[in-house]
């Protein structure tokens, strides 16, 4: 029997932050300090609406990405920002299952994303404050980051860049094991093998989700994809180490892409 051992959630969700800047979650007004200003809110960045120059905040994303990588092909800088945000994504949501026993609502509406920054400095949660019913478990995660957030920003994605499904849904799963993988590496480093022990057991009940089931194989934390998120499109870039081919391909450009 695993003891674990939670605490309340705090105003701003301190715990995340010994783990690594991916599971950070800016809280505005809180004791970290500084303001999210007008930033969109990610179901404006979904909806593809907004109120300033970050107006089509995903566009402007994908741009950012592309300049950075030094690629012309947007639809690979588009999958690269997707799986960066999808591991922003997971690792908050884990995080807070794991450390917490609980998640704070992660609603669209209450997420302001700044697209020109990078992590910790790009996600800011308003007024964070626990789910009703303190849920930490399986279906929450799934209901909060599966539906809440990467069912709209795959299909924002599919809609402008013409993206595979297929691709995206890898993205969302290798970005989930990765964000397992580094939460396991620093619990069992901390000695808080109750935080490790829950995370691999949330990560290992989401991947039986419809949604990630055939995304790729997980083995303990290592995790083998079944797509490729076309890194090695980028000037200099190659295979990752859960991609699906063990050297770049030499055919079609979207040979990948399923």
């Amino acid at each position: 029997m695993v003891l674990l051992l939670f605490v309340d959630l705090d105003p701003d969700l301190a715990a995340l932050r010994p783990v690594g800047a991916f599971f950070v979650l800016r809280t505005a007004g809180g004791a970290s300090g500084g303001t999210p200003g007008r930033l969109p809110t990610l179901a404006e960045t979904y909806e593809g609406t907004g109120a300033d120059a970050h107006e089509n905040a995903l566009a402007f994303r994908v741009e950012t990405v592309a300049n950075r990588l030094r690629t012309r092909e947007p639809r690979v800088a588009a999958s690269i920002a997707h799986q960066a945000l999808a591991a922003r994504l997971w690792s908050a949501g884990l995080g807070c299952a794991a450390l917490y026993g609980r998640l704070p609502d992660l609603d669209p509406r209450l997420l302001r994303w700044d697209p020109a920054a990078l992590a910790p400095d790009d996600l800011w949660l308003t007024g964070p404050r626990p789910l009703p019913g303190n849920p930490g478990n399986t279906a929450a995660l799934a209901a909060a980051v599966l539906h809440g957030h990467l069912e709209p920003l795959g299909e924002a994605l599919r809609a402008r860049y013409g993206i595979a499904a297929g691709l995206l849904w890898g993205n969302a799963g290798s970005a989930l094991a990765g964000a397992a993988r580094e939460l396991d590496r620093w619990a069992r480093g901390s000695g808080r093998t109750d935080v490790a022990d829950r995370a691999r057991t949330l990560t290992v009940e989401l991947f039986a989700h419809p949604l990630l089931s055939a995304t790729g194989t997980l083995t303990g934390t290592s995790f083998r994809r079944r797509s490729c998120c076309l890194y090695y499109r980028v000037p200099g870039g190659g295979v990752c180490g859960d991609c699906c081919f063990t050297r770049p391909p030499r055919s079609s450009p979207r040979a990948a892409s399923g």
